[in-house]
């Protein structure tokens, strides 16, 4: 791949978006307003290649991905001569609005132009903008350079060839792309996630069970099967006739189900118990070395679905 990339925001998410396209062979310039996040990019991203490097996921020297990604100073220099602009700044809608106003008089007029937003749509950005046909959303699930899900959702107004173009991109850095055919808050994944929340929370609330055991239910249980399949092809293949077999045999109660789920509404007292179940079992002085355990399964995880890639069995 022999693209050039801006990355617009240098925190946790616009590093890791500069991994995935260092890695695929792209020149990738960075820039942040905030200069000491600039100044430290390079060895944070170090530490991460590094990290790659040894769960076999890059095949090159860390140094010779890292010199693929030149921090910048101006937001023009980041922009000049890119294909794709990745927009990592803080999420509210009024820095949305002023950053895209600003690249979109910058970046050239084949540039596409992505927001990292997790749930702002974009025709909240990029209405009355003389280049609104190339913005879109590209969510990515951190850290996109382990979890290769992008989630492209396009305004009203995106053009067919800047979504194309976006798709085209992501596939070639090495991520699995998705397209949201209308927009939604929360696009896709945040909305399954939150329904999972939701639940979990309800059934921890009406003391059904405790934190442990319902993030075993997931972790030891549903989790298994989605890490390489989704809900749609486990219901097609918990039944011996498929989809609609599946449906006829459980849909019933599941309708009974969804009939009594209500929403959660994050009560305050329920999350403060959480917490507390959590500090018994994970210390506060401890969450930024489990994180990077987290980030180190996820490694080893990635790694082995990659060896069995195209194997029957």
């Amino acid at each position: 791949m022999n693209e050039k990339i801006a990355i617009v925001g240098a925190g946790l998410i616009g590093r890791a978006w500069a991994i995935v396209f260092a890695r695929a062979g792209c020149a990738v310039r960075v820039f942040d307003a905030d200069a000491q996040a600039l100044a430290q990019c390079q060895r944070l991203l170090l530490e991460n290649i590094g990290d790659l490097a040894g769960h076999g996921l890059i095949t090159e020297a860390p140094a010779t991905v890292l010199a693929r990604i030149t921090p910048v100073a101006t937001l023009a220099e980041a922009l000049e001569g890119a294909a794709l602009v990745q927009e990592n700044v803080r999420e509210t809608l009024e820095v949305k609005r002023a950053i895209f106003a600003e690249m979109d008089a910058l970046a050239g007029p084949d540039t596409v132009l992505a927001s990292s937003t997790s749930w702002l749509m974009a025709s909240e950005f990029s209405e009355g903008l003389p280049g609104r046909h190339r913005i879109m959303v590209g969510h990515p699930v951190n850290p996109p350079y382990l979890i290769p899900l992008v989630e492209i959702a396009p305004a009203p107004w995106t053009s067919t060839e800047a979504v194309q173009r976006a798709h085209a991109l992501y596939s070639q850095a090495g991520q699995s792309p998705v397209l949201l055919k209308k927009e939604i808050t929360g696009f896709l994944l945040n909305r399954i996630q939150g329904a999972v929340l939701n639940e979990a929370l309800n059934l921890y609330a009406d003391g059904y069970a405790s934190v442990e055991d319902l993030d075993k239910v997931l972790k030891d249980g549903l989790g298994l099967r989605w890490s390489f399949m989704g809900p749609f092809e486990t219901i097609d293949l918990n039944a011996p006739e498929g989809v609609v077999d599946y449906a006829q045999r459980y849909g019933p109660t599941y309708r009974e189900v969804a009939r009594a789920q209500q929403p959660n509404d994050w009560d305050a007292g329920v999350l403060a118990r959480v917490e507390a179940e959590r500090r018994t079992d994970l210390p506060a002085t401890d969450l930024a070395a489990r994180a990077r355990w987290r980030d180190n399964r996820l490694m080893a995880l990635v790694a082995h679905k990659r060896s069995q890639a195209g194997k029957s069995s």
